[in-house]
């Protein structure tokens, strides 16, 4: 899987983007950025929680992206809205396997599209987690979120296993054709 990151990494893209990546505590949203700038091998079961904000880079010979990683701790929700306002994608990655926090998640993403200054800016929601046996369906992941009433931006979501990489090249392959469809408009 890591061979198919560095190809889309290294065939695609050409510029800058500049992502911020929110959700709730645990979700899997540090070991996403981790993954995009390390592939599989930089997976860590043991990465710390994101107190505040990190802010990293992924490199290869055609794009840098710049990634805001947020700390998901109710405390730092309020925050998330300032680091999205000038972003080429939000990105907001839901732990798939935790049913109990579907409600809060949707509660928090429907919160952070309501700002005014976010209109528009499209959204690429994580299904993380698809690897672990309690995993819920994209469907249900989906519906709980309420996706297909969010009319308003560009939605796209993916159904992913941060650990195992599964589908992070579908992700990484939307990104790219974001990235080339924001060059034509």
């Amino acid at each position: 899987m890591g061979g198919a990151l560095s190809w889309f990494r290294q065939l695609f893209w050409s510029q800058e983007m500049e992502l911020a990546v929110v959700g709730l505590n645990g979700a899997g949203k540090s070991s996403f950025v981790s993954v995009l700038q390390g592939g599989t091998a930089s997976f860590d079961e043991n990465t710390l929680p994101t107190i505040g904000f990190n802010m990293r880079r992924v490199t290869s010979k055609k794009i840098s992206l710049k990634l805001w990683d947020l700390g998901g701790q109710r405390q730092f929700r309020g925050m998330w809205e300032r680091y999205c306002r000038d972003v080429d994608v939000i990105v907001f990655v839901v732990d798939a396997s935790d049913e109990k926090a579907l409600d809060v998640a949707h509660d928090e993403l429907r919160r952070l599209l309501s700002h005014v200054v976010l209109d528009r800016i499209p959204l690429l929601v994580l299904l993380n987690k698809n690897d672990l046996p309690d995993a819920l369906s994209p469907d249900r992941v989906v519906d709980a979120l309420e996706l297909s009433s969010i009319k308003d931006r560009e939605v796209a979501y993916y159904s992913i296993s941060c650990k195992s990489a599964n589908n992070i090249d579908k992700t990484l392959k939307w990104l790219t054709e974001h990235a080339k469809n924001k060059d034509s408009k």
